[in-house]
């Protein structure tokens, strides 16, 4: 995200008010300098800086989580399309087993990194109204980014938990609610899409190539959570799936978004932000560098420049078998995996006899033929893109209106284009939501994107014989002892969070 760096010395400021914000005054002075959110808001420089701390704790999801492990692995082991080649990590093992419970590291981290996000955006939306004077256009523009961020943060723990706290202030220790109950997940999105309907009339233009918030960032997560509350567990149906094919065309009409014409471009940092990427958790090795690239290698094979190469996430091989017969995102170093890699990053080239992923590639920080790798990375990390956004209408639209309209076809037929496959054409409803659905998993994998789709469908993916069956009782195509289960459908609640507040209780079922 190219925002302004000249607020560093001021964000490291706010974070300090904000850790030490609860602390017990030990003086009766009151010295001027010393700043507290009730002070601390003042000059527009103030209210940049509160949103860039904002976008800030969104990179939780890069962070680690105990030996050889990051936060984003959990969405993608449990859907049985991903495994792990290190087994030094439990909380991993546990998840690729689905055998967690609340003492996960990383179920833990989730739910913090999320309430961290939600506690930074509430002090934006309460205190950057007050400041004066303020050009009146940016400062309408933060509150939008603000209640995006807000609304992004909630449709995961809603998603993840089900019913969860609903915190819309900031707190201390001596708020009322500092022990909050758990909101129902109605009212819960209820927040999420005034939240997002405000962030979309909040003056953003249609694409930010700077890496902000943008008004189709904001229509397309919309879209997203209307196609999830037409699904399990609100099951709001035909009006909902209506809403989602509304808000998503709105997005491909008029957002200027457009596919990237290679596969390459999707991790290529001259191209972050653009065109394909409607939002992204952004980073800058000058920065901050991007902390996943070693836990994505293969575990110590020696392709790149990094000397710790982990495989903390990587493919199974049978679902990196069931793309189709000439899908280019499944050609090595040509889509989204390669099966072959130079030495050490620069040097011979080598096969691997597995798959990795190389949607996340960042061949600068590793390497490529004759060009030694930096080890830094810049490469952000997808969180919407303009692939997802057309699947999301040519799902909704076809469930809407019970047949897929020509629209419809060119866009999932966008997607197959450029992986060089057929178009689909004349299909049923039903075969149709087929086609889009197994598009789905094979263009959308290890983004985040599956396990909830598994969840709102109540659906999985059996790539031996590419259908799609029931959740409960869906066998791992990589273990066929991993059984999902009822339980699954939700994580439990972070047992130290548990613990602690006893008003978050009961638990989860299962757990």
């Amino acid at each position: 995200m190219r925002l302004n760096i000249k607020y560093t010395r001021t964000l490291i400021l706010l974070a300090v008010i904000v850790v030490g914000g609860s602390c017990k005054k030990f003086l009766e002075e009151q010295d001027p300098s010393n700043l507290t959110p009730d002070t601390y808001y003042t000059i527009p420089e103030h209210a940049e800086a509160a949103v860039a701390a904002a976008y800030a704790q969104t990179r939780f999801i890069g962070s680690g989580a105990g030996i050889f492990a990051a936060n984003f692995s959990m969405l993608e082991l449990v859907t049985g399309t991903a495994k792990t080649e290190t087994g030094q990590n439990s909380d991993l093992n546990n998840l690729v087993g689905l055998s967690y419970t609340g003492d996960n590291l990383l179920i833990r981290n989730w739910w913090a990194g999320l309430y961290n996000v939600i506690a930074q955006t509430n002090l934006v939306l309460e205190k950057v109204p007050g400041i004066t004077p303020m050009d009146a256009t940016r400062k309408n523009q933060i509150l939008g980014e603000a209640k995006f961020l807000r609304a992004w943060s909630y449709f995961y723990l809603v998603r993840l938990y089900g019913d969860v706290p609903l915190i819309t202030q900031p707190q201390s220790s001596t708020s009322p609610d500092f022990y909050p109950t758990r909101a129902s997940s109605e009212d819960v999105y209820k927040l999420i899409i005034q939240d997002l309907k405000e962030a979309e009339e909040a003056g953003l233009p249609w694409l930010d190539q700077s890496g902000r918030v943008s008004r189709a960032a904001a229509k397309s997560l919309l879209s997203k959570v209307y196609l999830t509350m037409a699904g399990f567990p609100l099951n709001k149906g035909a009006e909902y799936y209506k809403l989602a094919a509304d808000k998503s065309l709105d997005v491909i009409n008029n957002s200027g978004a457009t596919l990237f014409d290679t596969y390459g471009d999707l991790h290529n940092n001259d191209k972050k932000n653009q065109k394909e990427h409607l939002f992204q958790i952004q980073y800058l090795a000058a920065v901050q560098t991007n902390p996943m690239q070693q836990l994505l290698l293969p575990n110590f094979k020696d392709v790149s420049a990094y000397s710790d190469e982990v495989g903390s996430t990587v493919p199974t091989v049978q679902f990196y078998n069931s793309y189709e017969a000439g899908d280019l995102r499944a050609k090595d170093r040509q889509g989204f995996f390669y099966t072959s890699y130079y030495t050490g990053g620069n040097g011979a080239l080598k096969q691997l006899n597995a798959p990795y992923i190389f949607k996340h590639f960042d061949v600068v920080a590793n390497g490529t033929l004759g060009v030694e790798g930096t080890t830094q990375s810049s490469m952000n990390w997808p969180q919407i893109r303009y692939a997802d956004i057309l699947l999301v209408y040519a799902e909704a639209q076809n469930r809407a209106d019970g047949s897929p309209n020509a629209k419809a076809y060119e866009a999932v037929n966008a997607i197959r284009t450029r992986a060089q496959l057929a178009p689909v054409a004349g299909l049923s409803q039903a075969q149709f939501e087929d086609a889009v659905l197994k598009e789905r998993w094979h263009e959308l994998c290890y983004e985040g994107v599956t396990w909830f789709d598994m969840i709102r469908l109540r659906k999985a993916y059996n790539e031996a014989n590419n259908s799609f069956e029931n959740f409960v009782g869906h066998k791992f195509a990589d273990n066929a002892a991993v059984v999902l289960g009822e339980k699954h459908l939700l994580f439990p609640l972070p047992a130290v969070e548990y613990r602690n507040n006893p008003n978050l209780r009961p638990q989860n079922p299962g757990y």
